[in-house]
């Protein structure tokens, strides 16, 4: 005989049925024990207030800083440092000495363009009397045109013979004055490429100075978060091992297009305020807050329930989430209300409320796992709260906040003690069975006793 799939659905509700009607020991039925709203167990839960405040929708990145300025001090002649004045993290000033090449060369082709220079100022003012003679003979016709050629042209070459000597000369001064090797700007040195005793030659860097005109941190931003910045936003500056905020800047300068290799856009942060821990080279949180509101619901994100739902999307045949979020609402500390949510800014942990909660709302925080729409609760906090296994077993109260079993027999102080200790990594059988074990020793003890 075939039964269908109307007649085994009939049969398993009567079977159920059937089922609910045993009653336990103490005279309730399952229903009413488990299900039933007139005995529903409420579940302890812990609650906070709404916070009204201010959230900020963030972008984060980490970048080093570093001086607005770095220049590098490179010899202009070449030879062996004799001296080094300064090191690593020495401020200098500019136009300060640094270091010392060796000069001997220099100080002797100085002055050999210093002679050359005076032998041919003597040659020039003897030339130019020669040919202010001739001139002078000229106008009385005492002399030949052909004569006052000769002045003339011997007047222009030791003219010309000056000027090169003088240039010469001026290359020499320059070249022995940069024997000595000077500060460019104010600034710190940050690096030193050689010691006494190497060739310095022109080109390669000797110093790398820092200037303390003020300091920037470039950070490099994937497209969305580099397309929500924008120049002048204010922003706060994080180093790692310190908990509050260590510098302020402003966003000064922004890439106008995104790197081809790595798709990021580049931002530039220039320092306002800087704090002690603030140094050439840290590594530092970029915190840029990108929108900013002043009085808003903001929620933990510890207190959200998230629902996700399987959704076909017939057009793409594929599979997609959809999430929604909720809180539960505490209704005169002993009902528990659900309240979907729209959310808005996310900070960290805290989250912006759009739509779904009021400032004097209270929401469950702890506890709100598993709970329904209108699930009854008692709100507890502190000690109250502890989960059965972590409260203290044999005080004076139980869990259901009776006088404690232990508090009625006849038993001392150390006694009771041990007792409790005993009892603590009990399961709840094994305590009450513990329980009766004892009761049964006070009463063997009394009827001996009589």
């Amino acid at each position: 005989m075939k039964i269908s799939y109307l007649q085994i659905a009939a049969l398993s509700i009567l079977l159920i049925s059937c089922g609910n009607d045993n009653s336990n020991e103490s005279g309730q039925s399952n229903f009413s024990r488990f299900g039933g709203n007139g005995s529903q167990q409420a579940t302890s839960v812990e609650t906070n207030e709404v916070e009204v405040g201010q959230i900020a929708d963030q972008v984060r990145s980490f970048g080093n800083v570093k001086a607005q300025n770095e220049i590098s001090v490179l010899p202009q002649v070449s030879n062996r440092i004799t001296e080094i004045y300064v090191d690593l993290g020495d401020t200098v000033r500019q136009g300060e000495a640094l270091a010392k090449i060796y000069d001997a060369t220099f100080r002797d082709q100085l002055s050999q363009a210093e002679s050359q220079l005076e032998q041919s100022r003597i040659a020039l003012r003897r030339d130019s009397a020669e040919y202010q003679r001739q001139q002078s003979l000229m106008e009385r016709d005492l002399t030949s045109e052909s004569e006052l050629d000769i002045a003339q042209a011997a007047y222009q070459s030791s003219r010309a013979q000056f000027e090169s000597a003088r240039s010469s000369l001026t290359q020499a001064q320059e070249d022995f004055n940069n024997t000595i090797v000077r500060s460019p700007v104010d600034g710190v040195i940050t690096n030193r490429a050689l010691e006494v005793g190497d060739l310095a030659t022109t080109g390669t860097e000797l110093f790398q100075i820092a200037s303390t005109n003020g300091y920037e941190s470039r950070i490099y931003l994937p497209v969305q978060d580099w397309r929500a910045v924008k120049v002048g936003q204010e922003v706060s500056l994080r180093i790692s091992n310190e908990s509050g905020i260590s510098a302020e800047g402003v966003v000064s300068r922004k890439s106008p297009q995104l790197d081809a290799t790595t798709g990021l856009g580049e931002v530039v942060i220039t320092l306002t305020s800087v704090g002690n821990a603030v140094y050439p080279g840290v590594l530092a949180e970029n915190v840029i807050n990108i929108t900013t509101k002043d009085r808003a619901l903001i929620v933990p994100r510890s207190a959200l329930v998230e629902q996700v739902e399987t959704v076909i999307n017939p057009e793409s045949n594929t599979i997609e989430l959809e999430r929604s979020y909720s809180v539960f609402v505490s209704r005169g500390d002993s009902v528990a209300e659900r309240r979907e949510l729209e959310l808005g800014i996310e900070q960290g942990d805290r989250i912006e409320v759009l739509s779904g909660l009021l400032p004097n709302d209270r929401i469950i925080v702890t506890g709100q796992s598993g709970l329904d729409d209108g699930a009854r609760i008692n709100v507890a906090t502190g000690d109250q709260f502890q989960a059965p296994q972590e409260r203290q077993i044999g005080g004076n109260a139980n869990e259901s906040g009776r006088q404690a079993p232990l508090a009625n027999m006849n038993m001392t102080d150390e006694e009771r003690a041990a007792a409790r200790e005993k009892m603590q990594n009990m399961s709840r059988e094994e305590r009450m069975a513990y329980l009766r074990e004892l009761r049964q020793q006070q009463a063997d003890s009394t009827s001996n006793g009589q």
